[in-house]
């Protein structure tokens, strides 16, 4: 039983997700990302993002390659923080307790929230685990990675962080 309710959370995660916002088109590029101030989302405070460029990363503590992006995410936040990155992982899962016990043994450099009730990855439409939305000082979505596939993410991740951060306050 077990096994099948690992098999089963996710598929349900995602479709509990999409049944929130029937008939609402998922967040693209172009769009404004929705607010990160959300009821319901815990474990964590929400870093500002205004005038940041930003990296939202839906994940989960039973998704393996969320688990190899974690170490990515945290050298991301370590050599652009300081040029105005913000990343923020939002976790999806069921139980407080995975989210606390990932968060504990990854140890991100970089903030984490649990939304438990899905509203956020609902509101987003989010299509697996992990898909992180890179957004621009602006707040709109410029850049949407869906799954994580090691080195080819972290190179394509890079080169567009580099590119919004260069475009500074105001560019489009």
């Amino acid at each position: 039983m077990v096994n099948a309710r690992k098999i089963l959370l996710p598929v349900l995660c995602v479709l509990a997700a999409a049944a929130m916002n029937a008939g609402e088109a998922p967040v693209s590029p172009g769009a404004l990302f929705p607010g990160l101030a959300v009821d319901g989302i815990t474990g964590g405070t929400v870093p500002a993002t205004k005038g940041k460029v930003a990296i939202i990363d839906f994940w989960a503590s039973w998704c393996a390659p969320c688990k190899a992006s974690f170490p990515v995410y945290s050298r991301l936040q370590d050599a652009y923080a300081g040029r105005g990155l913000v990343i923020i992982g939002v976790s999806v899962d069921e139980s407080a307790s995975a989210y606390s016990s990932f968060v504990a043994k990854h140890a991100p450099s970089f903030a984490t929230v649990h939304d438990s009730r899905h509203l956020l990855v609902g509101a987003v439409q989010v299509p697996t685990m992990p898909t992180s939305y890179l957004v621009d000082r602006s707040g709109k979505v410029r850049f949407i990675h869906a799954g994580f596939h090691g080195d080819t993410t972290e190179r394509e991740i890079r080169a567009e962080v580099e590119q919004l951060l260069a475009e500074g306050p105001g560019a489009p």
